[in-house]
């Protein structure tokens, strides 16, 4: 199991960059899972557009799913470049009736999910849980075999979090704010809270992700080892994790 970080910032991206949006692969089947702002021209630098298989949203927050439009219209070029009709599914949460319109197109395909589902998607068990966001949002379990990934989405410090990483090979979590900063009001974490996240579920490495615009992110990973002692990255494009 392959993940590679295509975009990592949170609410916009920084020049050249994208917002969340991440690339999983198991035995040629792609899956991207969040597909912000960028995301489109980013993910062209490792993959064709017309090589993923499918597409998992954690919520319709634009920094998660701004670039889903320019990807339709991208397989509707190619579709009719190639005279083919390949359709591609995109899977999000039916609780926003508008966010989950949109993923119909004549070349893409919606397919609703909803908490507690387990979803086999290609070689990928997925299973979904509510996070603590504004908006409805879930974050994933990703599991082949016995390996696991667990992505956050994006939430404030939950407690029922913790069963729900428990053990994860890998834990890429949601890193907003800094130690001491007020998370929880925007919906999201800090460095020190995505470290205790990770220590109280025994995670085995920690990915920082959906980073702030401000301030030195170095700190974020320092932060989260005075709560954590495994090992810490903050993600960047193209940081790959092979289980």
């Amino acid at each position: 199991m392959k993940w590679t970080v295509i975009g990592y910032w949170g609410a916009y991206p920084e020049k050249g960059e994208a917002t969340s949006a991440y690339l999983i692969e198991q035995d040629g089947f792609r899956c991207l899972i969040d597909c912000g702002s960028g995301a489109l021209s980013r993910l062209q630098r490792f993959v064709d557009v017309k090589e993923l298989d499918a597409i998992v949203l954690s919520h319709y927050h634009q920094d998660h799913m701004a670039d889903i439009g320019v990807l339709q219209y991208s397989w509707l070029v190619q579709n009719s470049l190639h005279h083919t009709k390949h359709k591609l599914p995109i899977y999000g949460h039916g609780e926003d009736e508008s966010g989950f319109a949109a993923l119909n197109h004549q070349f893409t395909e919606g397919i609703a999910y909803q908490e507690g589902d387990i979803l086999d998607i290609g070689p990928f068990q997925f299973t979904f849980q509510r996070t603590t966001h504004p908006v409805p949002c879930f974050a994933m379990r990703i599991r082949i075999g016995d390996q696991v990934i667990v992505y956050t989405a994006d939430s404030s410090f939950d407690q029922e979090l913790i069963p729900y990483c428990s053990k994860a090979d890998l834990l890429i979590s949601e890193c907003s704010f800094y130690h001491g900063q007020d998370a929880a009001k925007a919906g999201h974490m800090t460095s020190s809270q995505c470290g205790r996240l990770a220590a109280s579920a025994g995670a085995k490495q920690l990915l920082l992700t959906h980073l702030p615009h401000f301030g030195n992110r170095e700190d974020l990973v320092k932060e989260a080892r005075r709560e954590y002692d495994g090992p810490i990255q903050l993600a960047y494009e193209g940081w790959v994790w092979q289980g």
